[in-house]
């Protein structure tokens, strides 16, 4: 498979729902609510800018990544 920006894009977005999907469940909120918080931090920020390569991992790793930033231990994923 090729790299191409719409690959990228896809998998960012393919993330994105996955991510708020997963969040909305464990805190039993709407979808819609979820992907609007996400979409509010660093985190969403770091993922949607392909040069940092987050696109390239897993749902489980990025909602990790959320919960550190939701905790203030967003130091952690400054070194990325």
């Amino acid at each position: 498979m090729k790299i191409n920006k719409k690959s990228i894009q896809f998998c960012i977005d393919t993330l994105t729902a996955m991510v708020a999907e997963k969040y909305a469940k464990k805190h039993k909120v709407s979808a819609t609510e979820a992907l609007r918080a996400f979409i509010a931090t660093k985190t969403y920020e770091l993922l949607i800018n392909a040069k940092s390569y987050l696109y390239l991992e897993t749902t489980e790793y990025i909602l990790d990544m959320w919960k550190d930033e939701q905790n203030g231990n967003w130091e952690r994923w400054q070194l990325i």
